[in-house]
């Protein structure tokens, strides 16, 4: 059942979307590349510590995929969840709130780079095992189908995931099932710093749906209206009751693992060839070339989201430490309470 991708799908896409759509994707992907900048700038002044997994270059997976979603559907993700949280709608200022380890931030501060959680915007988490969302996704899936949701559940995962017994549990499950959610693989070829093809037996990740009775599709991920397009097919199919999809989006990261990864396991040749496939450039273009007064539009929207992570990284900042109080908050239960 493994289909390969239409090469004319982002052409269709882009049809069916007006200027003012194409721009809040470029906006959303502008948000997402210069708050992770931002990100990495304020780690090495020492503002944000710990772990921490940037999502810069792939910017054209979260953006397109989730835009393809109803306000009401749910995300789960991994440990690099930035740009899916904020894709999703979470406020900048909260995730960098909450980056910064501050009571402001999503989580109070408690959960850190690897552990963003929104139930508002139904961004359901980021989890720090590789893997680890993968049956989360389907429970919420089996919770949608059982109370008879118009919802759908996308569940992000890396090419390191696949090797994990929890995929092959969970496809296996939501195909029998039929259970509505669309899991999308984030091939960036690599797991921390080893090669999916020293990892991973199958070449073709999408394959792996032939095992699981379900329709399989790779796309370019660093093309925004091509993952939208298949995002949307996946997520008509779930709602209909025709079951899960797995999408295998080839994408790339700019910087290494976590920013204590300095990437020398791969070469500035590779980086320049997809540096020059960047998801924001491809999107930039393509407007500019449908319609040469788009530029101004643009420029407006560069400042724009400046101005934003600015304020973001303002807020985050000024906003107060978390007490004493708080360090046992949300740990241990009492059952006195």
């Amino acid at each position: 059942m493994a289909l390969e991708r239409d090469k004319h799908a982002a052409e269709r896409a882009r049809l069916t979307l007006g200027e003012g759509e194409l721009g809040e994707l470029y906006r959303r992907m502008v948000l997402i590349r210069r708050f992770e900048d931002k990100v990495a700038e304020m780690y090495s002044r020492g503002k944000i510590t710990g772990f921490c997994h940037l999502y810069a270059g792939e910017e054209g997976v979260a953006v397109g995929a989730i835009y393809a979603l109803y306000d009401k559907d749910y995300v789960v993700s991994t440990y690099r969840e930035h740009g899916h949280c904020l894709a999703k709608g979470a406020s900048a200022r909260s995730v960098m709130a909450e980056l910064f380890g501050k009571v402001t931030g999503l989580s109070r501060g408690h959960g850190g780079s690897m552990h963003l959680f929104d139930q508002t915007v139904r961004f359901m988490g980021g989890y720090a095992i590789v893997g680890g969302g993968l049956p989360l996704a389907v429970g919420l899936g089996l919770s949608c189908q059982y109370k008879e949701e118009p919802e759908v559940v996308c569940c992000f995962f890396g090419d390191g995931a696949l090797p994990q017994g929890a995929f092959h549990e969970s496809l296996n499950i939501a195909s029998l099932w039929k259970l509505p959610v669309i899991f999308i693989c984030e091939n960036n070829f690599y797991g921390m710093g080893t090669m999916v093809q020293n990892a991973v037996s199958q070449e073709e990740l999408y394959h792996f749906a032939e095992s699981y009775k379900m329709p399989g599709v790779r796309v370019d991920g660093q093309d925004v209206l091509e993952v939208y397009a298949a995002v949307t097919e996946a997520a008509t199919r779930a709602r209909e009751g025709d079951g899960p999809s797995l999408i295998e989006a080839v994408t790339y990261r700019y910087r290494g693992h976590s920013m204590s990864d300095p990437a020398e396991y791969r070469s500035k040749r590779e980086e320049r060839i997809w540096q020059e496939r960047d998801p924001i450039k491809n999107l930039r273009r393509r407007m500019m070339q449908a319609n040469p007064g788009a530029e101004a539009r643009l420029e407006t929207i560069d400042r724009e989201v400046s101005e934003v992570i600015d304020d973001a990284v303002r807020f985050a900042d000024e906003s107060p430490e978390p007490g004493l109080e708080e360090l046992g908050k949300y740990v241990y239960s009492s059952e006195q309470e």
